[in-house]
């Protein structure tokens, strides 16, 4: 089962927003370190969505809108648009900037294809564009209150399809839905007392096994928890991130995790921390494995990979600063700064291999190899057009999804 991987796997199929081990890292072939003259193809896309692309067997999932309804097409290894399906009619992004109605990444257990959709719309197909079934979350369960675009993707667990719903008012709740008929396997309240808006969170759950438990590990109102797979029932709860209860503290960017520990962006961007995940009950006073007030990300999810943390400073005076930590010890190993610009960057990073890409909102690809003493060989390429979606690799290609195009990029 997808996502339940410690170690980041040869980048043969990408089935969910972070790639084969939900941490945005791959090994096996690299794309080209130098875009320029590596493009394969470029295909047009029929509406604005934020959501990154996955692929399976060749075959790339990307939602978007289409016309005025929520959508998803699938395209083949070279670009060719295969078939596309709508679901219904979309909720509008609010943040029309940095967000849109297909914010979600799909997710793929290389049998069906799931989607979710800002106007609550979940929608599975086979891998054909066959409808399966659809529900909506908001009519089951009550309507979204987030402030801004809703960002989590679902990932599978236990053989179901999880989503994460975590708001400052309304309800709040992680919910299985079965992966054959969409119906409701369990679904567990997570529900924190936060202060104004500190309960909206837009990231997305990671499923691991610690201590031969799968686990769904969820970050978002100023919680880190761990339930299981199984049964939604709550493992343990870690807090501690805002003990003050200061408002405004949305988390955007997803934690990073392995079967040890999770690495945790909090504070808006300003802090980073350590939990481990073999806990039980309230772990707030035990399981902190380290904590950095001076260091951390918003938007930008950070990568684990091969026991690091890569995390870039993705806005901000220090915006563009790549750093690189021990992942048990939080030790900072190395520091590198990119090419200044005055955008920031949304995309979160992609390490294949010893190659790392990173993707500002202008559009600008800048690209390095990480090596012990930092981020050396730089390049950059300029997509010129924005991009909010985090790049994919795939066997030695590089897909980039922009505000108007699908770009795929490797060796001819």
């Amino acid at each position: 089962m997808m996502g339940i991987l410690a170690a980041p796997l040869a980048a043969v199929n990408w089935p969910e927003w972070r790639g084969p081990g939900g941490n945005g890292a791959v090994t096996g072939k690299q794309p080209p370190l130098d875009l320029a003259g590596k493009q394969l193809w470029k295909t047009e896309l029929p509406g604005r969505g934020c959501s990154t692309p996955i692929v399976w067997d060749g075959g790339i999932f990307v939602s978007s809108p289409i016309g005025e309804e929520d959508g998803l097409l699938a395209f083949d290894a070279a670009g060719k648009e295969l078939w596309r399906k709508t679901f219904g009619a979309l909720t509008p992004g609010r943040g029309q900037r940095v967000g849109s109605s297909a914010n979600s990444s799909p997710v793929t257990d290389g049998e069906v294809v799931v989607a979710y959709y800002k106007s609550g719309n979940v929608a599975c197909v086979d891998l054909d564009g066959k409808p399966l079934w659809q529900v909506n979350l908001q009519e089951k369960y009550g309507k979204d209150t987030l402030w801004w675009d809703q960002g989590t993707s679902p990932v599978f667990a236990a053989g179901h399809v999880v989503i994460a719903v975590m708001q400052t008012g309304g309800e709040s709740y992680l919910v299985s839905l079965d992966k054959k008929t969409g119906k409701e396997v369990w679904k567990t309240k997570r529900k924190y007392e936060t202060a104004e808006e500190s309960g909206d969170s837009y990231t997305t759950p990671h499923v691991v096994k610690v201590g031969g438990t799968e686990l769904i590990v969820t970050w978002g109102g100023d919680h880190l928890t761990g339930h299981d797979t199984k049964d939604g029932k709550l493992v343990w709860e870690c807090g501690g991130f805002n003990p003050t209860k200061a408002g405004m503290q949305r988390v955007i960017a997803s934690a990073v995790v392995n079967d040890e520990i999770a690495v945790v962006p909090f504070k808006r961007g300003d802090a980073l921390g350590g939990i481990k995940l073999d806990g039980k009950g309230n772990v707030t006073e035990s399981h902190w494995a380290w904590r950095d007030e001076k260091l951390g990300t918003d938007a930008a999810s950070p990568v684990l990979h091969d026991g690091k943390v890569y995390v870039l400073k993705d806005g901000g005076p220090a915006r563009g600063r790549l750093t690189c930590l021990d992942a048990k010890t939080g030790k900072k190993l190395w520091e590198t700064q990119l090419p200044k610009a005055p955008q920031v960057y949304y995309a979160s990073p992609l390490v294949a291999g010893d190659h790392l890409y990173c993707v500002r909102e202008d559009g600008m690809v800048i690209s390095g190899k990480v090596g012990a003493e930092g981020l050396t060989d730089m390049k950059e390429f300029a997509l010129e057009e924005g991009v909010i979606a985090s790049p994919v690799c795939v066997d030695g290609r590089l897909i980039l999804r922009s505000d108007k195009h699908l770009f795929c990029f490797g060796e001819k």
